[in-house]
């Protein structure tokens, strides 16, 4: 279910679009008219694309990445907290 979620809003989104976008007034006279169409526009592309992002699985792999980097730092300060110890210890 979570992968359906972005294709229904993906596809909602893109009817959404293509049902509007020919009523917008993006040539008239009104300069107001014509800023509003081409921001509403410009929205819906927008969440278009987030859609797009959660669908590919950018934010995944980066938070793999993360947590890779997280591990590996980890186990470098047990290395070193364990090396501080076996020092400790021939100092006695």
């Amino acid at each position: 279910m979570k992968e359906m979620k972005p294709i229904i809003y993906m596809g909602l989104t893109l009817g959404m679009l293509f049902y509007a976008v020919p009523r917008l007034d993006i040539q008239g006279d009104s300069k107001l008219a014509t800023f509003f169409g081409i921001i509403w526009i410009a929205f819906a592309l927008v969440i278009v694309a987030a859609h797009l992002h959660e669908l590919l699985g950018v934010e995944e792999e980066t938070k793999r990445q993360v947590a890779k980097v997280k591990r590996m730092k980890r186990w470098q300060l047990e290395k070193a907290i364990q090396g501080k110890g076996k020092m400790l210890q021939f100092k006695k």
